[in-house]
């Protein structure tokens, strides 16, 4: 009996002595459902890792922004892992707020990072973000109601293509709407889509030397086309409308096309909650023919702030968070349809994914066709796709996405929208000190 205390006391011994050594880390991440499935396979790190602890944070998305944001602004050194976006990364790495991820490991491969979605990350050539998923944007379509309109969607088609292809397929009578785009004002709702489509337009937010290029014609030629072509072809209420919104409207059967971010096919394909599944096509993003396409870039990626006193143990987590052993792994769980799209090469390539995911390749393709670096026709001194990668973007887009949604819903001419947005834009850039 002596003989089993004493085991049984030196079990609880070493137990507690490997707690006392375990080192804590705290995460703090979205609340999406990528993330969630994340925290419940973390069994998997922590078996190969014991000795080190993890502390979750995980928040609506608008209050992790603000969080993470106070925090590492003001060193607060709350966290030792951030879920944060393509847009903070390039800015907060040359802050100084993020540290190189250049322990990764031996085994992690960062050269199988898609070059896009790795661009978005890295400053100078060094990678401050490690992608979790990532994303493009695209055409999703009716085929049934292609045909009946008498047209074939191309894999890379025009706005003229689109637009007409629109109209076309309308009908109101029907409860169908040729098009469904975003309206809801916000520099991540319907500036994002209106961005990125600009882009393909040939209009850009700046010229080389930050003057805001709202009075140029591109721009005009871009909010005409759109505005004309959601009174024409878009359903009621479209500046009240985002991603949610256009979703459920497509999904119900009542939107012939729909342009948005590709992580959407697996909702609209998914029979259990789409009515059109066995019905949607895939194609590109429009372009006009100037070297642009109108498809955005995002990828939700795991960062570690410069203030940490836990670089290690961090890295070590978002080395297995986001490598393929991952992938792997919630293949095994859950299936190859449900592993987080968009990050790493070997995906693409793998028989599995592409028989489970249909719309794989038309994915690879709209990330590969959108350059964060070089993201318009014209020349530009900022990055990111459908959004500037300076501090100020976030107020000015859902300013100025207020103006073109108000344009929409007829409250304002689009003459009217574009010249209030070129005086608030230039008002702030030269406060901030953009414009001499």
């Amino acid at each position: 009996m002596k003989l089993r205390t004493l085991i049984l006391g030196l079990c609880s011994a070493s137990a507690f002595a490997l707690a006392a050594r375990a080192e804590s880390i705290t995460i703090a991440t979205v609340n999406n459902g990528d993330m969630i499935r994340m925290q419940k396979l973390t069994d998997d790190f922590t078996s190969k890792n014991p000795d080190i602890e993890l502390q979750w944070v995980t928040l609506e998305e608008n209050v992790l922004r603000e969080r993470v944001t106070t925090d590492i602004a003001t060193k607060g050194g709350q966290y030792d892992v951030m879920t944060i976006g393509t847009y903070e990364v390039p800015i907060w790495a040359k802050q100084g707020w993020l540290l190189p991820l250049d322990n990764l490991g031996a085994d992690y491969d960062a050269a199988d990072i898609i070059p896009a979605i790795a661009g978005g990350l890295s400053v100078d050539g060094k990678l401050y973000a490690a992608p979790f998923y990532g994303e493009s944007s695209f055409i999703m379509y009716r085929r049934d109601l292609m045909e009946k309109a008498g047209l074939t969607m191309p894999e890379a088609p025009t706005w003229e293509f689109v637009a007409d292809a629109a109209r076309k397929m309308t009908d109101r009578a029907a409860d169908i709407n040729g098009i469904c785009l975003r309206g809801k004002a916000g520099w991540g709702e319907n500036m994002a889509f209106l961005t990125a489509t600009a882009n393909s337009f040939g209009a850009r937010w700046f010229d080389e030397k930050w003057v805001p290029q709202f009075d140029q014609p591109e721009w005009k030629n871009t909010l005409d086309f759109y505005v004309k072509l959601m009174n024409d072809a878009g359903p009621q209420g479209a500046s009240s409308n985002g991603f949610n919104e256009n979703l459920a409207l497509f999904q119900q059967g009542k939107c012939g096309m729909w342009i948005d971010a590709t992580v959407a096919a697996s909702f609209v394909s998914n029979p259990k909650d789409s009515t059109v599944a066995d019905k949607v096509g895939y194609a590109l993003a429009p372009d006009n023919g100037l070297g642009k396409r109108g498809n955005w870039l995002w990828a939700w990626s795991l960062a570690i702030p410069a203030g940490t006193q836990k670089a290690d143990a961090a890295q070590k987590f978002v080395a297995w968070a986001t490598s393929k052993e991952y992938l792997a792994l919630v293949a095994s769980k859950e299936g190859w349809a449900n592993v987080p799209p968009g990050t790493r090469t070997s995906l693409y390539e793998n028989p599995e994914y592409q028989a489970a995911a249909p719309f794989a390749k038309m994915t690879l393709d709209s990330i590969n066709a959108a350059d964060p670096t070089s993201p318009t026709v014209k020349p530009v001194p900022y990055v990111g796709v459908q959004f500037v990668a300076i501090p100020e973007f976030q107020s000015l887009g859902t300013t100025v996405g207020q103006l073109f949604s108000a344009a929409l819903a007829g409250q304002m001419s689009v003459d009217d929208a574009l010249a209030q947005a070129q005086q608030v834009t230039t008002r702030e850039m030269t406060r901030a000190g953009y414009i001499k």
